[in-house]
């Protein structure tokens, strides 16, 4: 399937930011906003990887930058900044990315995560319109070689199902440390287990290969979880 992009610029504040629409050539059957880490914007290899495989799944992909990297700084932005950005391009990709009446997810890699979820625990059904759920790819549920730091906090306001995509040799935390941090999930959620993965889902098996070969299955259990009946 191909895939069609579009450009838009999104207002931040007194800022714009930049997002690509990553568009089926076909209709598409869901929709799903993607934030990226911190260590790189919406054009690396991993977050257009993941764009182009949604969308050549019938899924509308929406990716962004936050300030810092729009503005071509290497610090990220507070996470106020951070949040109100994601739901700045949230309501932007809702109003222009014709997927209404479709699946709407967010979600994102690391960093771009972690701001979902945020977004997700102050979600406003009655104000924002439907989400049906959260897909992470590599929760960073501690910082490296600190377990005690836990990003858990937040994470029990959430009504809406998340899907976590973790490496089991994430040094972030692994999939069995996400279900010791969050024992009590919303129902629908699931943490997927990706066997000798690292936090960018390389495995000895997979480092030499492209970003897309990697990230193919992944997109695959994400996009089959998106499309699950919810209650």
């Amino acid at each position: 399937m191909s895939v069609d992009l579009e450009q838009m610029r999104v207002s931040v504040g007194t800022s714009l930011v930049t997002a690509i629409v990553y568009r089926p050539a076909d209709r598409a059957i869901a929709q799903i906003v993607l934030g990226h880490g911190a260590g790189a914007n919406q054009q690396s290899a991993f977050m257009v990887a993941a764009a182009q495989a949604f969308a050549a799944r019938g899924v509308t992909a929406v990716t962004f930058n936050f300030p810092y990297t729009e503005q071509g700084r290497r610090v990220p932005d507070k996470a106020d900044v951070l949040e109100r950005s994601f739901a700045s391009v949230v309501r932007e990709a809702r109003a222009r990315a014709g997927a209404e009446g479709l699946p709407f997810h967010i979600g994102g890699k690391s960093m771009g995560g972690r701001m979902a979820t945020h977004v997700a625990a102050t979600w406003s059904t009655e104000a924002s319109g439907r989400l049906d759920g959260v897909v992470l790819f590599g929760y960073p549920l501690h910082p490296p070689g600190r377990p005690s730091r836990l990003r858990v906090d937040h994470l029990s306001q959430i009504r809406v199902p998340l899907l976590f995509l973790q490496g089991t040799r994430d040094t972030f935390g692994g999939p069995d440390d996400i279900r010791e941090a969050f024992p009590s999930m919303p129902p629908g959620s699931t943490v997927h287990a990706v066997d000798g993965a690292d936090h960018s889902f390389r495995t000895s098996t997979n480092r030499k290969l492209p970003a897309d070969a990697v990230l193919a299955p992944l997109v695959d259990v994400a996009v089959r979880w998106m499309l699950l009946p919810r209650p």
